[in-house]
């Protein structure tokens, strides 16, 4: 089992099935991450995820076809390195949310991934010396299998729950997505 700490702690079990979630730098409003004391941590998370998907104000640059496709190959891509398997993941306008399998250190394989998609996207952006992700994620590892299947549900419905689609494999982003062509010819439209 690895540990570290930022402000939160990041406690990952090994061999775990870990739900990430990270977001812009600036998606939230200063103090909108920090939920009322008396809420447990599934709820806080809640709370927070809620906040990003309503927020109004700050960047949206997931929004932008080739930010969201560069996010997407990367999230593809350490699969193929062999960092993680990749069970499930969403692309919103201002965050990311991800289960999958680490294997490699947890730090590591955010850092990988979130340096060089800020990079590549800040230069798509015409942005230089500006952050672009906010330097936390928020995890949680997988107990059970229902709680794995929940997590899964939780992520494929995120555009529905926002509002964005009427149902998740209509949301490009996203592992539920299912090609137009492809749902033509097994007849699901």
């Amino acid at each position: 089992m690895s540990e570290s700490r930022r402000r939160l702690p990041h406690i990952y079990p090994e061999g775990r099935w870990l739900f990430l979630t990270w977001h812009l730098h600036g998606a939230m409003r200063p103090g909108a991450a920090r939920p009322p004391s008396k809420l447990t941590s599934g709820e806080a998370f809640v709370l927070m995820d809620r906040r990003l998907d309503e927020a109004r104000t700050g960047p949206t640059f997931l929004l932008r076809e080739e930010i969201a496709a560069l996010v997407e190959r990367e999230l593809f891509y350490g699969e193929e390195r062999g960092h993680y398997d990749l069970m499930a993941f969403v692309i919103m306008s201002n965050h990311v949310h991800a289960l999958l399998l680490p294997k490699i250190p947890v730090s590591r394989l955010m850092k990988s991934m979130k340096n060089f998609t800020a990079r590549e996207a800040n230069r798509a952006l015409g942005r230089t010396g500006e952050p672009f992700w906010q330097k936390e994620s928020y995890d949680h590892w997988v107990r059970n299998a229902d709680e794995f299947r929940r997590i899964v549900a939780y992520i494929e419905n995120n555009p529905v729950k926002a509002g964005i689609v009427a149902s998740p494999e209509l949301y490009r982003w996203s592992s539920a997505f299912v090609d137009p062509a492809a749902r033509a010819t097994v007849g699901m439209i």
